[in-house]
């Protein structure tokens, strides 16, 4: 039963979605397991950057199966308008993409909701705003609504009508928000409804009897494991599960299936939004960071937090996960810094912590323990060889890894697809 998984090491952001595009093509087929449309994965192929925030970025192969599974919550808005970009842009999706019959559908009022929230609340969160986690929230307190109901368009339309009443008395009487028009917005929400039809299948089905017949498949997680709503810096974190824990009931395959989970890392950390973040650095090296790896977010262009590489929430992360194997990405980011800094442990009060942080309060008082390695100044984009980096740059690969645990299956060392070392 051949299944792959790939998921984030840190707080998202990590460049999944190149890494799925490289290995899509070895795959049959793509399932995407959680989130929503506040993912956004970027692919560059052939001078071309496409943006994905709820189509698996297997779709940019051509013949591969994609599949939006049970797991996400899905805006029909933003996957329509994902489809018409792509079909304008040559690249045929016709039955190539199914969505799960039993995913949960994220509408206006859940992004009203969450703009709400987010708008009023005293401790912000630091949400995209695209109703991730009021979706989330209907589907555990069993008032969602689900793809395969748009196949009864009227009792479809009732349901939506009386959601959106709903949150139109939360957002009024406990927000202090204004209301949505509920006719409007039950003729938008219909119209789009009525385009996803086609799109709409039993994708439990499909993606069992692809594991039975021997087909490869592979499962695509958003956001990092620090965001996981379960494992991660809670409460600043997302509503789903984003870990290969969450990657066996978003996609319904059994956990036995699973034979290759491989985790993606950058050389270095960043983080959008608000939460814990050890490494974090506040200087100009920070901002550095941030102009040389271009780190402002794909779905909101907020620009990233960025820091050190840190250790030990990698190893955490590769430890909960049983993760095989690591993705280094964007090494070529470090090039032109003097010296690089890995966090190698925490201490609290002087006295090393052996425990990782469960909330806030812990994190607040987490001092990393740093060691400090050569930086490199070579050009290592043109490299497909570990051995022919440059000399720093696979020290600091060998340092990483022996780290980790676990080894480095490949290093991303630019944006575009072929830009990776793979031996």
């Amino acid at each position: 039963m051949p299944v792959g998984c790939v998921v984030g090491l840190q707080w998202g952001d990590e460049g999944k979605g190149k890494i799925v595009d490289l290995l899509a093509s070895d795959a049959d087929v793509i399932v995407r397991f959680q989130g929503g449309a506040n993912a956004g994965h970027t692919v560059k192929v052939g001078g071309e950057t496409f943006v994905l925030h709820l189509i698996p970025s297997g779709i940019l192969h051509p013949g591969k199966q994609c599949v939006i599974a049970n797991g996400v919550v899905l805006d029909p808005d933003v996957f329509l308008e994902e489809v018409d970009g792509l079909v304008a842009r040559g690249i045929d999706v016709e039955g190539r993409l199914v969505i799960a019959e039993r995913a949960h559908l994220a509408l206006p009022h859940h992004r009203a909701l969450d703009r709400g929230r987010e708008h009023t609340a005293t401790t912000k969160i630091g949400t995209t705003g695209r109703g991730i986690g009021p979706a989330y929230a209907d589907k555990v307190n069993r008032v969602g609504i689900r793809v395969g109901e748009i196949r009864d368009i009227d009792r479809f339309a009732g349901r939506v009508r009386e959601n959106t009443a709903r949150a139109n008395d939360v957002l009024t009487k406990l927000i202090g928000a204004e209301p949505l028009d509920v006719e409007e917005t039950v003729e938008g929400v219909v119209a789009a409804a009525r385009r996803l039809l086609p799109w709409i299948g039993d994708t439990v089905t499909l993606v069992q009897e692809a594991i039975e017949s021997d087909r490869r498949v592979f499962l695509e997680g958003a956001q990092g494991i620090h965001l996981d709503v379960d494992f991660g810096t809670y409460p600043f974190v997302t509503s789903s599960s984003a870990s290969v824990l969450g990657a066996g009931p978003g996609a319904g395959v059994p956990g036995r299936a699973l034979d290759d989970v491989l985790g993606v890392a950058k050389a270095y950390s960043t983080r959008v939004g608000e939460g814990p973040f050890p490494t974090e650095l506040l200087d100009a090296t920070g901002e550095r960071l941030r102009e040389a790896g271009h780190e402002f977010g794909s779905t909101t262009g907020r620009p990233r937090r960025c820091g050190w590489f840190d250790a030990v929430a990698t190893r955490w992360a590769i430890r909960l996960m049983g993760v095989d194997a690591v993705v280094l990405t964007k090494l070529d980011t470090l090039r032109g810094f003097e010296r690089l800094r890995v966090a190698t442990g925490y201490r609290v009060d002087g006295k090393p912590l052996t425990a990782f942080p469960f909330d806030r309060d812990g994190f607040e008082s987490v001092e990393p323990v740093y060691e400090e390695l050569d930086g490199f100044e070579d050009d290592v984009s043109t490299v497909r060889r570990r051995a022919d980096l440059p000399k720093a740059a696979r020290d600091y690969c060998d340092f990483l890894e022996g780290q980790l645990g676990v080894p480095l299956r490949m290093i991303s060392v630019g944006k575009e697809r072929n830009e990776v070392i793979t031996s």
